[in-house]
Order: C-alpha cells, then sequence, then structure tokens
C-alpha cells in the first residue's frame, strides 16, 4: 500500500470515528513492556497469543530482538516504560525463523555495496568506531540470544529491583510461546 493510499484510508478512519474504540491513556494496563522483533508476522500474532490488546503493553522493536548495548535506544525505551509509564514487568519476545538468525554481516556488506553506499562511506563509519559487523551480525540460537538480551536489561544498573525480566521465544507460525527464563 502506497503513501496516498493509507492517507486515504487514515482521512476515512479519522471522519468516520473508528479511533473511539482505541481509546487508552499512556500508561501500560498491564505494567508490562513487550521487547521483541519487528517482523511483520508478529504484528497481530503476538499481542493474540498474549491476550494483549490497545493500552496494555509498551511495545519496542527492532531486528531480531537483539539488546547488546545497555544504553541504546531500546534500553532506553523500556526504562522510560519503567520509570515514568509505571511499568513493572519485561518480557523480552525472540522468534523462530528469524531474519537476523545467521546473518552474515559480510553479505550485509556487499548488499550495502551493492545498493550504492560508497566503500568510503564504509570505511569512514568503521574509522569512526562503528563496527559495522557487530551492528549487523545476528545469532545462532534465539534462546541464546533472548537470554543474552534478557542479562543486558536484567544487569543494568538504573532497573529498579522490583522490576522482573523475562526471556520468551514465539513460533511465527502457530503463536505458541516457550519460556527460556523467568525473572
Amino acid at each position: 500500500m502506497h503513501l496516498d493510499n493509507m492517507l486515504a484510508f487514515n482521512k476515512d478512519f479519522v471522519n468516520q470515528e473508528k479511533y473511539e474504540s482505541l481509546r487508552t491513556d499512556n500508561i501500560p494496563n498491564k505494567r508490562t513492556v513487550i521487547f521483541t522483533c519487528m517482523d511483520t508476522r508478529l504484528t497481530e500474532l503476538l499481542p493474540k497469543a498474549l491476550d494483549i490488546t490497545n493500552g496494555d503493553v509498551k511495545m519496542v522493536k527492532n531486528a531480531g530482538a537483539i539488546l547488546r548495548d545497555p544504553f541504546d535506544s531500546i534500553m532506553k525505551s523500556i526504562l522510560v516504560a519503567i520509570h515514568e509509564l509505571k511499568a513493572e514487568q519485561v518480557m523480552v519476545i525472540g522468534h523462530h525463523d528469524c531474519g537476523m538468525s545467521h546473518t552474515d554481516p559480510e553479505a550485509f556488506k556487499q548488499g550495502l555495496l551493492d545498493k550504492g553506499i560508497s566503500e568510503e562511506t564504509l570505511n569512514t563509519l568503521t574509522h569512526s568506531g562503528i563496527d559495522l559487523e557487530n551492528e549487523f551480525s545476528g545469532f545462532d540460537s534465539v534462546e541464546n540470544s533472548v537470554e543474552e538480551s534478557v542479562s543486558v536489561v536484567r544487569n543494568h544498573p538504573l532497573l529498579p529491583s522490583y522490576v522482573t525480566v523475562h526471556g520468551l521465544v514465539i513460533d511465527p507460525a502457530t503463536g505458541k510461546l516457550d519460556l527460556v527464563t523467568r525473572g
């Protein structure tokens, strides 16, 4: 769907007041932050598999549900949800058949070059301290990746002691959740 189609739909959505059934405030009803993958298969499946509706949780996403840096934007979002928006539980949810599993940073780099990103730009990033291999590397085991992300959250110096952090893996075909680690 192109932008113009989306904007036309939005105009009808607002004019017909379809937003009324979705009204809520900014505090998550279930006092939960979910950090998960941006995979399109999870857009509706994950909330339905967990009985989540609009207003229930704060949802934070990135490619692969990978959290390696305790001071990146994902962790910042989690901390804001906890300290400002009353969340008391964090759930890190990875999924089987993830596009970030077995990602090859060299192939990714070649793809950048093939799409017109110059070698000079890549070299500039590398010389600026950006480790492209680390930034675009994936994982071999989704369970291990979830455990690593959970560990970053659990060990964060700004995480209050009352916050529980869980790790799960969802099947993107069925919605079945498996517990990796309980907070």
